[in-house]
C-alpha cells in the first residue's frame, strides 16, 4: 500500500495523501495474535483472541460500517463541537483527516505511516500507541452530523443550512426526560465499536487528537456487553435488568426491512443522504437497586417476557410471535397493556421498526453509593419520526418507574465513503 510520511496527528496539516490507495480490506494480514501454547483450553482461547484481533470490517462502501455490522462487545461513543472561528475548509479537512485515519484504524494500523514509533524522536508520535499488537479487533467507526452543524442559533456557519434534512431537528421532550444539556447533542458524532475495549478507546483518543484546533470533545460514553444483535448468528444479549434485549431487532440479512426502516432512499430529501440513516443516542439510567427488590413475577409483567427464556407471556419461546389478545382466566391480557414489549412492538406503532445496537454501561457509583449504571441506547432509522413515535408510545411503559433518560442526541449518518473520497463528501457538492 502506498503511504506517505505524516505530520503529527492533530495538526491542521495532517496529510491525506494515500487515501486513494487505502483499498477496502487491505492490510489485514499479519494482525492476528498467535494462539498461545499450553493446554487445549489455552490454545482455544488463544485462537479465539487471534480471530478477534484479525477481524476486519471494510471502512469504505455503500453504507457506513457499524450499523448492520455484527454488534461488537465494546463501545466508545463521542460527540464533538466545531471550534469557534472555524470555516467550511476546516470542516472538510477534518472529515478528510478523520476518514484517512479511520480507514487505517479499522484495518488494525496506526493512524499514519510513521505511527506510534516510526517518526522523529524529537516530535510527538502521530499515534498514541496503546493499541499496538491488538489488531483490528472488529473495529468500526461511524460518523454523523448533528442539527447544529447546519445551523446554530440562526447562523449558517458552514454554508450548509440549505442542505439540512427537514427531519433533522432536535428531538422533542418526552415524559420522564431528565436530560443534561451539556452532555447531549453535538455538531458531530463518532461511534467506535470493537471487540477489544482498548481498540475502541484508542480510536476515539486519536480522532480527538486529529481534531485539535478544529473540533473539541463535547461528551463521550463507554459501553460494554452489547444489548442487541444484528445477525442471526448472534445470541440475544441481556441488559442490566437481566432480561434479553433486542429479540425482534432488524437483522443485517433482512434487506427488505433495512430498505423500509433503516436506509434513506434516493427519492428522500436531500439527495446527499441517500444510503445513509439517522442515529438516536439516549443514555438511560437504570435504578438497578430498586429493580432488584421487585418480585420476579412483577418483573416479567413489566417487560412482557419471561426473564429466563425471553418468551412472550402469551406462551412459546423467545422468538414466538406474541399473542396480545390472549387472556387469563379472569379475562386480563397475559401480556399487560403497559408492558414494555407490548408498547414497543411494531403492532402498537403502525408497523414502525428501528435497528438497535445499544450497550450496557456502569460509570462507577453516585453520591448515594448506588451504581451509576444503565443502557446506552443507539438506534438507526430511516427517519427520526420512527423513534419519536415509539418513544411517545412508551410514555405509558410500566418500566418508566425504574429508568431515567439523562442524555440524548440525534445525528444524520451519511452514506459510506468511496475509496479515495471521504465521509460526507456529497454534502459539500
Amino acid at each position: 500500500m502506498a503511504d506517505d510520511t505524516r505530520t503529527p496527528a492533530g495538526s491542521a496539516g495532517f496529510s491525506r495523501r494515500g487515501l486513494l490507495g487505502l483499498a477496502v480490506g487491505a492490510g489485514a494480514a499479519g494482525l492476528a495474535i498467535g494462539a498461545g501454547a499450553g493446554s487445549a483450553a489455552g490454545a482455544a482461547v488463544g485462537r479465539a483472541h487471534a480471530e478477534a484481533a484479525a477481524s476486519v470490517h471494510p471502512f469504505f462502501g455503500a453504507h457506513q460500517a457499524g450499523i448492520t455490522t455484527p454488534v461488537q462487545d465494546r463501545l466508545h461513543f463521542a460527540s464533538f463541537d466545531m471550534m469557534a472561528r472555524t470555516d467550511r475548509h476546516d470542516l472538510i479537512s477534518l472529515l478528510q483527516d478523520w476518514t484517512y485515519a479511520a480507514a487505517r484504524l479499522t484495518q488494525g494500523l496506526d493512524v499514519s505511516a510513521s505511527g506510534a514509533v516510526g517518526g522523529s524522536p524529537e516530535a510527538p508520535p502521530d499515534d498514541t500507541g496503546e493499541a499496538q499488537g491488538l489488531g483490528a479487533s472488529g473495529l468500526t467507526i461511524t460518523f454523523g452530523f448533528g442539527p447544529t452543524l447546519f445551523e446554530l442559533a440562526g447562523v449558517d456557519r458552514y454554508g450548509l443550512a440549505s442542505q439540512r434534512p427537514a427531519v433533522l431537528e432536535p428531538l422533542p421532550s418526552f415524559l420522564g426526560d431528565d436530560l443534561d444539556p451539556d452532555a447531549s447533542g453535538g455538531d458531530l458524532c463518532v461511534q467506535a465499536c470493537a471487540d477489544d475495549p482498548q481498540v475502541a478507546v484508542h480510536a476515539i483518543r486519536n480522532l480527538s487528537r486529529i481534531a485539535f484546533g478544529r473540533a473539541r470533545l463535547r461528551w463521550s460514553q463507554l459501553g460494554f456487553g452489547r444489548t442487541s444483535r444484528t445477525t442471526s448468528a448472534q445470541q440475544t444479549p441481556r441488559n442490566l435488568f437481566g432480561f434479553k434485549d433486542g429479540t425482534r431487532n432488524i437483522l443485517a440479512d433482512d434487506t427488505a426491512a433495512l430498505d423500509q426502516h433503516v436506509w434513506v432512499s434516493a427519492p428522500d430529501s436531500p439527495a446527499w443522504m441517500a444510503g445513509g440513516s439517522y442515529l438516536v443516542a439516549r443514555k438511560i439510567a437504570m435504578l438497578v437497586e430498586t429493580w432488584d427488590r421487585v418480585r420476579l413475577l412483577e418483573q416479567n409483567d413489566i417487560i412482557g417476557r419471561t426473564k429466563g427464556e425471553g418468551a412472550p407471556l402469551s406462551g412459546g419461546q423467545e422468538h414466538t410471535e406474541p399473542d396480545f389478545h390472549k387472556v387469563d382466566s379472569s379475562g386480563m391480557p397475559l401480556i399487560p397493556v403497559n408492558s414494555h414489549m407490548r408498547l414497543a412492538h411494531a403492532d402498537a406503532n403502525q408497523g414502525t421498526r428501528i435497528l438497535r445496537r445499544g450497550y450496557n454501561f456502569v460509570d462507577g457509583n453516585n453520591h448515594l453509593g448506588r451504581l451509576d449504571a444503565g443502557l446506552f441506547f443507539l438506534s438507526y432509522q430511516r427517519s427520526p419520526e420512527q423513534f419519536i413515535r415509539i418513544q411517545r408510545r412508551l410514555s405509558k411503559d410500566a418500566m418508566n418507574e425504574y429508568i431515567r433518560h439523562v442524555q440524548s442526541g440525534l445525528w444524520a449518518i451519511p452514506p459510506g465513503a468511496a475509496a479515495g473520497s471521504y465521509v460526507g463528501a456529497r454534502l459539500f457538492g
